[in-house]
């Protein structure tokens, strides 16, 4: 049994200029000790997945099936998931210094997660808040615990965020944007630390994030979103050495190579992500897709095109697979 599972599921926003389609339809199962990564650029419904599978939407249409551990979560009373939510289920936020109060302490924040779901003494669960931030690095836990989120800097702050999530003994974290805003040492420290407490725990672990840099070096298996639906999926190595998609192929395109001439620019995809207020027809990428552009087909402005198996383990959903591949 995997320890996550998404079917189908779909989120859709009612807005005063009409509903908003935010996901359409994804996917995918987590197991144990493995890392999902769920890439896209922003806009493409990465983050809202992740809530959605955290059951913190409010006021939103979630449907589809979200089975943790055989237990189905969408339609199940909010009690029983909020007993999961933090406790065997819990979440990196991607902007820790909004996501941590600023009033409280590092430790108070952390000591109060764990008691509301462990319970004991104050003075065991700040205990436990100590141990948790000298388990993620940070140095003289005992003092640090007693000082404000403004205090530490954005590296510490990302692995007080893990400290929190961790505090608990999750089995699954979802991790959105962890290393957002920080430079790229840091951003190896938190990659190393979160892929660390993995092996150490046996976590399983959904990595949301733009970066296809992070992507490649922690993920086992890769999503890519775009306009809110799938778009590519498959094992990372097999995804990076042998893309499918074109929007797939268009971001790996559009990263910096070291063997690139001198004075080369970059490649960009031309064009913008979709309104998902008003989706192109058929598959959401076809405006901004030079396959199309050269090859064209009537499927591309039809029906919007699901993931189908192209390969062992890998699963596409462009209606033109067969032209990019030949």
């Amino acid at each position: 049994m995997s320890l996550l599972e998404v079917r189908g599921l779909a989120v859709e926003f009612d807005t005063a200029e009409g509903p908003v389609r935010a996901v359409r339809g994804i996917d995918f199962t987590v197991e144990r000790g493995r890392t999902l990564g769920i890439v896209g650029e922003s806009g493409s419904g990465k983050s809202v997945t992740s809530l959605a599978v955290m059951g913190l939407h409010r006021g939103a249409a979630v449907t589809g099936s979200v089975r943790f551990d055989g237990t189905e979560l969408i339609g199940a009373p909010e009690e029983s998931v909020r007993r999961l939510r933090g406790r065997r289920i819990a979440m990196v936020f991607q902007d820790a210094l909004t996501a941590l109060h600023p009033y409280f302490t590092i430790g108070d924040q952390i000591a109060e997660a764990y008691r509301e779901h462990h319970g004991g003494s104050r003075k065991a669960a700040r205990a436990r808040a100590v141990e948790v931030l000298g388990d993620v690095g940070i140095p003289d836990p005992a003092r640090r615990a007693r000082e404000h989120p403004h205090q530490f800097s954005g590296g510490m702050r990302q692995r007080a965020m893990i400290a929190l999530a961790l505090s608990c003994e999750p089995d699954l974290i979802i991790a959105d944007e962890p290393t957002t805003a920080l430079d790229v040492t840091v951003q190896a420290q938190v990659l190393d630390l979160l892929a660390g407490q993995q092996q150490a725990r046996g976590l399983g672990l959904v990595l949301i994030t733009h970066d296809l840099g992070v992507i490649a070096r922690i993920a086992d298996e890769v999503l890519v979103m775009y306009g809110g639906s799938a778009a590519e999926q498959a094992p990372a190595d097999r995804l990076f050495t042998a893309p499918r998609h074109p929007y797939t192929r268009g971001l790996l395109d559009s990263l910096p190579r070291l063997d690139a001439p001198e004075g080369e620019p970059l490649r960009a995809i031309p064009g913008s992500p979709p309104s998902p207020l008003a989706p192109p027809p058929g598959c959401a990428f076809h405006p901004r897709c030079a396959v199309y552009a050269e090859h064209g087909s009537p499927l591309c402005t039809a029906d919007r095109p699901l993931l189908r198996l192209v390969a062992e383990g890998h699963r596409n959903a462009c209606a033109l697979d067969e032209v990019t591949t030949g």
